[in-house]
């Protein structure tokens, strides 16, 4: 098994990376075009707790070589299960995910949360921690020098997808940014 952590810090407030979250995989997200859909399968608030717990079926275009899809087989489309949880009285959103295509070769276990970052942030410029942990194993049988490589190649590009997304995400959180500020303006004016 090997273990690819990050962590980083967004120059937006916790209520915006929350929010922003659900818009992840939009058009306004020009790092993440293998993602085909998004398919909500439950989402609930636990009553005594306040939790939003939602279930979700993310569904990609996968660049895999074609020599890989021939052998082992499939198709150039993969699924992930992604199971979230915000709590807004913690002010803390986790999410964990796993692969569904492949998981009798590959399996990878990934964890994220956002909460604000309290050491970082300032009243009237509050700041989120990202943090990303991922494990991932390779269950294929074979000898062992096998396995490492196929986990080692995975780790390095699960570290290139990782980057891609933060940058991804940074244009969807300024993008919302602009529009709810336009929103909000365009509220107030209506108001005088």
């Amino acid at each position: 098994m090997k273990v690819f952590s990050s962590e980083y810090t967004f120059d937006y407030s916790w209520e915006e990376c929350s929010t922003a979250n659900w818009r992840k995989y939009c058009p306004w997200n020009n790092k993440s075009t293998h993602v085909i859909a998004v398919d909500t399968l439950s989402r609930e608030v636990d009553p005594a707790t306040g939790i939003l717990r939602t279930e979700r079926l993310i569904t990609c275009h996968q660049q895999a070589p074609a020599w890989v899809i021939s052998l082992l087989g499939g198709s150039n489309t993969s699924h992930v299960y992604e199971t979230s949880y915000v709590s807004p009285s913690d002010k803390r959103v986790t999410m964990c995910s796993t692969n569904l295509t492949w998981a009798n070769i590959l399996q990878v276990r990934e964890t994220v949360t956002y909460q604000p970052d309290l050491t970082a942030s300032s009243p009237g410029h509050e700041r989120t921690q990202f943090t990303q942990d991922a494990k991932i194993t390779a269950v294929c049988g074979g000898w062992q020098k096998i396995r490492t490589k196929i986990e080692e190649a995975s780790v390095e590009r699960f570290s290139e997808n990782a980057k891609r997304g933060r940058e991804g995400f940074e244009a969807v959180l300024e993008m919302s940014r602009r529009v709810f500020g336009e929103e909000r303006a365009k509220e107030q004016a209506k108001l005088h």
